[in-house]
């Protein structure tokens, strides 16, 4: 079920990671480091995936390189959105994969996370869907589209800027093929005709309700690969366990992208789900756990992705 382990998500990002708690990522690197050998203790087969960047930036690799992450993993990730967030048009999606395999042809490249949103109109997105599948799909061996749902409005997006993004903090909400109302975009169609070759990504929320929902679209639709998230800071939860193994359990029928991150508050060097942990090897334990868990050695037949 699990045929892939991402450490944190896109920690050049400040929304992700606190950068005035770990300047120089010395401290991420740490965490990678930890984390990734523990993943590959319990299980060599699950492969480790560098938590995708966001911006691309090849600046990053070399200095996760110098730190020693990038021996602690076997895949880096990338993610984009050139036509909502990125300062760069969807046509040099060829180019940024390019950029990092420069400073790293010794690890496979995924892109883990790409989107356009419907926020202007949702013919941009029907484009945007068709035309990254054609850019990218031959050129890597993993996409994930982001995402399945638009986020709703009344749960807030994950980031550090809100309404002072302006216009794109609410594109946010408006990066799913499906409406919060359960109504599918006409972008939805384009997707299905790549399904089987483009998996999707999307989080979900501690007890989240549009879990069966996801799973019965993902069938219909065909698609084979996920990417989502188990949440350290949520594992301090009540009844954290039977949520975990409940969203794992509907999930089973498709080839997961699990990302662990999200420190919880009482044990990051500040109190936030962005801050460096004040122990990172407690990070790297709760890796450990959801692996032992869920993807025990013996259990998952996935094959190491080998380098390229």
């Amino acid at each position: 079920m699990i045929e892939a382990a991402m450490i944190w998500n896109e920690p050049n990002n400040k929304s992700h990671w606190d950068p005035e708690v770990d300047p120089d990522w010395s401290l991420f690197a740490d965490t990678v480091i930890r984390a990734g050998n523990a993943i590959r203790a319990i299980n060599p087969a699950v492969t480790r995936v560098l938590g995708g960047m966001s911006p691309i930036d090849p600046e990053w690799v070399n200095r996760m390189r110098g730190h020693g992450a990038l021996d602690a993993v076997d895949v880096v990730a990338v993610h984009g959105f050139p036509l909502d967030w990125n300062l760069w048009p969807i046509h040099a999606w060829p180019d940024k994969i390019a950029e990092i395999e420069a400073v790293c042809p010794d690890k496979p490249i995924w892109a883990t996370e790409v989107g356009v949103g419907s926020f202007g109109a949702e013919e941009v997105q029907e484009f945007g869907v068709r035309r990254t599948a054609e850019l990218l799909l031959d050129r890597v061996d993993r996409v994930f589209w982001y995402s399945l749902f638009d986020l709703p409005h009344a749960w807030g997006a994950t980031t550090r800027h809100r309404e002072a993004e302006g216009s794109s903090y609410y594109r946010h909400f408006y990066m799913g093929l499906i409406r919060e109302d359960g109504t599918p975009k006409a972008s939805l169609d384009v997707y299905a005709e790549v399904a089987d070759r483009m998996g999707l990504m999307q989080w979900f929320h501690y007890q989240d309700p549009r879990l069966d929902g996801a799973v019965a679209w993902m069938k219909r639709l065909g698609t084979k690969r996920l990417r989502t998230g188990l949440s350290w800071a949520d594992s301090f939860r009540p009844d954290a366990i039977d949520w975990f193994d409940r969203q794992m359990e509907a999930l089973q029928d498709f080839d997961v992208t699990v990302t662990f991150c999200f420190t919880p508050e009482h044990l990051g060097i500040q109190p936030h789900h962005t801050s460096a942990a004040k122990d990172p090897q407690q990070f790297a334990d709760f890796c450990a756990w959801m692996i032992d868990r869920y993807a025990p050695a013996g259990v998952s037949s996935v094959p190491q992705i080998a380098a390229a």
